[in-house]
């Protein structure tokens, strides 16, 4: 089971602050942020203080370095520093072509990352959304797509409702994308700081998508996040009735069987135990 990303935190690598405080919460991963969080004139500065922030661990939380995007004069220098630098993976903004993944695979490659260093990307425009299945595609090192769906409302012209009809599609295809090629999916942040209960049913929105986090902008939200991107203690129980359950059926010569009224076929199995492996990596992490 791969690690657990319910609740992913944007942290402005110019902010030393946060960056120490981040190793003290029940987040599941950091986003160290050399972009939109990050000044002009601040940008050679922050990414000094992520390479030393990445160097001083963050224990069991992912740690991904969001470097500026294709065409800004930092994007080279951030590649090449977030190649040794010790961070789990690289978030590309504003991908619109696979050709960008490839080529800043090939810059990192040149500088020496390590194999097993990820890259990730945003989809955060129109271009993108329409693009995804094809930039899902793109590399080996291509590990996960991220929704940025403030940029994508801004560029749609649409308006930010509760119920994110305006983003609906382009959600779901970034879902499909991502399952297709096996990558992970994190849904986009929630800015209304104020807006607990439109924050938890965004939450509850994105899991029913098949997202596997969210994205935040702030400490207060990773509580809710990692609630609703759990398994629930009886999505649990029932996952692990499902696998005995099937155990005993195979021992008997049978790949279907019915369990407690429901039809259970090998589908249902794979997901029990998907939901198994993920609770049970959540409570490696010492949570409940």
């Amino acid at each position: 089971m791969d690690r657990p990303r319910r609740s992913l935190l944007y942290v402005p690598a110019a902010n030393d602050r946060a960056l120490a405080r981040a190793r003290e919460l029940p987040v599941d991963g950091v986003l160290i942020d050399l972009e939109d969080g990050v000044a002009p004139a601040a940008k050679e500065a922050a990414r000094d203080a992520a390479r030393v922030a990445i160097a001083g661990g963050f224990g069991p939380r992912e740690v991904l370095l969001r470097v500026n995007g294709t065409g800004t004069p930092w994007q080279a220098a951030d590649l090449d520093a977030a190649a040794r630098s010790g961070a789990d993976g690289i978030l590309l903004p504003k991908v619109e072509r696979a050709d960008e993944i490839t080529a800043a695979a090939a810059t990192l490659e040149a500088a020496g990352a390590p194999e097993g260093l990820a890259l990730w990307t945003m989809i955060e425009t129109p271009r993108a959304v329409l693009r995804v299945a094809e930039i899902a595609a793109a590399h080996a090192r291509l590990a996960g797509l991220v929704a940025g769906t403030s940029d994508l409302v801004k560029d749609l012209h649409a308006r930010h409702t509760r119920e994110r009809v305006e983003v609906l599609a382009s959600l779901s295809l970034i879902v499909l994308a991502a399952r297709a090629e096996g990558l992970a999916a994190l849904d986009g942040v929630h800015l209304d700081l104020e807006d607990d209960e439109g924050f938890e049913l965004a939450c509850a929105q994105g899991r029913a998508l098949g997202f596997d986090g969210k994205t935040l902008v702030h400490p207060r939200q990773i509580a809710a996040a990692n609630r609703a991107f759990a398994p629930s203690a009886e999505e649990v129980s029932w996952s692990r009735r499902v696998i005995d359950a099937h155990a005993r059926a195979l021992a008997m010569g049978s790949g279907v069987f019915v369990l407690e009224g429901r039809l259970i076929e090998a589908l249902h199995v794979e997901n029990a135990r998907r939901i198994v492996a993920l609770a049970e990596a959540i409570a490696a992490r010492g949570e409940a």
